[in-house]
C-alpha cells in the first residue's frame, strides 16, 4: 500500500522532478553551446533562463519552503517534539544559515506521515 503524502510533500516531489529535468536540459544546452562558442557568464545566464532552469529552481525553493513550514506545524503535535522542543526549534532556526541543516529537515519532512 502506498503511503499517503501531504499536499506539501507532493508539491515538493513534483518541483524536484521538474528541477532535475530542467537541469538535464541545461547541461545538454551547455555542452552543445560549448562546441560552437565560449560559455561566458552572459551566455550561461541566457541558457539558464531559456531552458526554464531558473523558473524550476524558484519553484523548487518555494516548494521546499512550503514543505518545511508544513513539517514544522505538523511536528508540533508529536510527542517527540514536546520531548525535544529546544533541539528541534534550534534545527529550524538554522534553516537559512546552514544548507546541510536545510537538507536534513527536508529529508525528515518527507518521512513524516
Amino acid at each position: 500500500m502506498k503511503p499517503i503524502l501531504s499536499k506539501a510533500q507532493l508539491g515538493y516531489m513534483k518541483a524536484k522532478t521538474k528541477f532535475e529535468d530542467k537541469s538535464k536540459v541545461l547541461e545538454k544546452k551547455i555542452e552543445e553551446t560549448a562546441k560552437v562558442q565560449e560559455v561566458t557568464q552572459e551566455v550561461m545566464e541566457t541558457l539558464v533562463v531559456e531552458t526554464g532552469f531558473h523558473e524550476a529552481f524558484n519553484a523548487l525553493r518555494n516548494a521546499e519552503n512550503e514543505l518545511i513550514d508544513w513539517s514544522h506545524i505538523t511536528m508540533k503535535h508529536e510527542k517527540t517534539y514536546k520531548d525535544n522542543k529546544k533541539a528541534i526549534e534550534d534545527m529550524y532556526a538554522k534553516l537559512d544559515t546552514d544548507p546541510q541543516m536545510r537538507a536534513r529537515i527536508i529529508q525528515l519532512a518527507m518521512k513524516v506521515r
